[in-house]
Formats: structure tokens, sequence, C-alpha cells
């Protein structure tokens, strides 16, 4: 009676959970993210609990630290797009509108005026909207507070419903599943803004170095596009060095290449990606570029998290689907109910550890 109990609370809680989604789809992608962000400093807090300090100053701490990364992470983006555009122009505007072309006995003209054109179209389009977007993103920015503080005051809540309606013999899969998004998030977070990081500061020195008009401009350029697997800043390299080969700059273009593809766009990978391997969530470079790609296509901003989780979520399924795919009836649930029992206990604690 008690487990049926525990199911149909299980099943009203989903309900109500896709209720919320509908009513707060305007905010979802904030909620999301404050979730995932709590997910990733619980651990934090309760160090910062172990060291003695009270649990709603331990959950303000850690909130502030959200809140910082936070705005360190879009801060300087939605500068380079709005108070430094005209700098993002004028590169633009170095290029020329006819470019010959001459290969063998083959020459040609090619007309690069139209793509520059809407380019720049482009560009002064997304500083408007960012522009108008600025008190929507306050308020997002406000309720992003509130709930990863919420979320880190009672972290339990939900560890407690899921293991009260799953059976205690089947407690390792939430665990699994458990263990499995915090080191994805680790992955995303964590290893991602560090190596971002040290983009933006190779990156600073590169095209500093090499002369560039904005090179603070450009190095956030380079370490917001780090977090685009498999790609990466090395898409703005290549652009940098294309635009210098038209306008004639060909020894800056071949030095930009050089230097920027090793220095900007592999160094952070073979440095700090290496340093921090042990965070990451088990999932193929590859399979991660198809998890943000399809989950920016199909959810937006918030598909840059959702995505690469729900293919490292599957990827855990099928572990488990291939570890536990012999006896699965009830006889031999029942021949190991008595040796579950103790590693139910076991996988418990394992859990609190983890949290």
């Amino acid at each position: 009676m008690v487990l049926n109990r525990q199911r149909l609370l299980g099943a009203l809680f989903v309900a109500l959970a896709a209720l919320t989604a509908v009513a707060l789809a305007e905010v979802l992608r904030t909620v999301v993210f404050a979730v995932t962000v709590a997910y990733v400093l619980y651990p934090l807090r309760r160090r910062l609990v172990g060291h003695g300090l009270s649990r709603r100053l331990s959950c303000a701490v850690a909130t502030g630290v959200a809140f910082v990364g936070a705005t360190l992470l879009v801060a300087p983006l939605l500068y380079a797009l709005y108070r430094r555009r005209s700098d993002l122009i004028a590169l633009l505007g170095g290029i020329p509108d006819f470019v010959p072309i001459s290969v063998g006995g083959f020459e040609t003209v090619v007309e690069v005026a139209p793509y520059v054109a809407a380019a720049e179209t482009w560009i002064r389009g997304v500083a408007i909207a960012v522009a108008s977007a600025a008190p929507v993103l306050v308020l997002e920015v406000v309720v992003f507070t509130f709930l990863v503080y919420g979320i880190l005051y009672r972290p339990d809540a939900v560890e407690t419903a899921v293991l009260g309606v799953v059976p205690p013999e089947y407690h390792d899969i939430p665990t699994r599943l458990h263990e499995r998004t915090r080191q994805t998030l680790y992955s995303i977070y964590v290893l991602q803004a560090a190596t971002a990081a040290a983009t933006f500061v190779l990156a600073v020195a590169v095209f500093w170095t090499l002369g560039y008009g904005s090179p603070i401009l450009l190095a956030v350029i380079a370490g917001i596009l780090q977090f685009i697997p498999v790609v990466g800043p090395s898409v703005l390299v290549v652009a940098l060095g294309a635009m210098d080969f038209l306008v004639g700059e060909t020894g800056r273009a071949v030095a930009v290449l050089v230097l920027g593809l090793v220095v900007v766009a592999f160094v952070p990978d073979a440095v700090i990606r290496t340093r921090l391997a042990g965070w990451t969530g088990k999932i193929s470079p590859g399979l991660y570029f198809v998890g943000f790609v399809g989950g920016i296509l199909t959810l937006g901003a918030v598909g840059v998290i959702v995505g690469p989780l729900a293919v490292s979520l599957l990827l855990e399924s099928i572990d488990l689907l291939s570890e536990h795919g012999g006896p699965t009836d009830a006889t031999a649930g029942d021949s190991t109910s008595t040796a579950g029992g103790d590693s139910t206990d076991s996988l418990d604690g394992d859990a609190d550890s983890t949290r």
C-alpha cells in the first residue's frame, strides 16, 4: 500500500512538473540553467557547511558564485555585440568589394560586397536585439539567483521523492544517472569555462602581438567559441586569416593562422582539458558535438546544456542495459533480495556522499 501511494505521488509529481513547464515556458531556460548550476555548486555548499558556516550563509555564498560566474560568462558577450559592434563592422569594412582570383590560366572576380553588407546588417540587428532585451535579461538574472538559492537550500527534496518511488533493489539506477549527470555538468560548466578563460588570455596576447585593432573583443569571441565543441575558436582564426588575405595582409594572414590555430585553438584544449579530464562525463567529442548542435537547434540557448546532457544520460542507460541484461525474472530478483538489501544501503550511502 505504501509503495502504491509513493508511485501515485510520483506520477502526480511528473504531471505537475509538466504543467509547471508549460506555465513557465517563457522562463524555462532560466529554470533549467538554475537547476544545473545548483547541481554543480552543491558540493561547494556542502563543503562550506562542513567548515562551520550556517546553511543559509553557505547557500548565499554558493549563489553568489553562481551569479558572478553567470555575469562573467554573459556580460563580455553582450558587451562585444552591443558596445563594440562598430569595431566588428570596421573589420568587415576593410574587405574590398571585389576579390580577384587567379588559378593557373583561369582568372575571375568574386563580388563579396553583398556578403559583407549582410554581415554588417546582422551585427546591427543583434546589437539592437540585445539592447531591447536588457530588461528581460535583468529579470531572468533575478529569477536565476532566487532559484539557485532555493534549490541549494533544500537539495534533498528531489532525491527523496525519486528514491521513495523507485523500489530499493533499483536504487542503483538513479544513483548511476546522478553520477553521470554530475560528471557531464562539471564537464560543461567547469571544464568548458576554464578552457574558455585560458583561451581568452592567450587570444589577447596573440591578437595584440599581431596588431589587431580590438584584441580584447576578438579574445572575448574566441573564448565564447570555445564552448562550441570540435570547431571552437579555430573558426575565428580562419576568418581573420581570410580577411587579412583579402585586404592584402598576406604576412599577418599566415601568422594568425599559424599562431592562432596552435596557441588559441590547440593549447587550451591540450593543457586545460588534459589536466581536468577526470571531470568529464565520459562522452566522446563527436557525440558531445551532436548533442550541442541538436540541443541548440531544437531548444535554443538552453540546448547548450540539455543537448549534451541528454546524450550523456542516453549513453549511461545503454551501459546499464548492457551490464544488467542477464536474468531479469522475478525468481532471480527473489534469490538476490537478501544480498540486494546490503548493496542498496551502500548505494544510498554513495548517493549521499556524492550529492
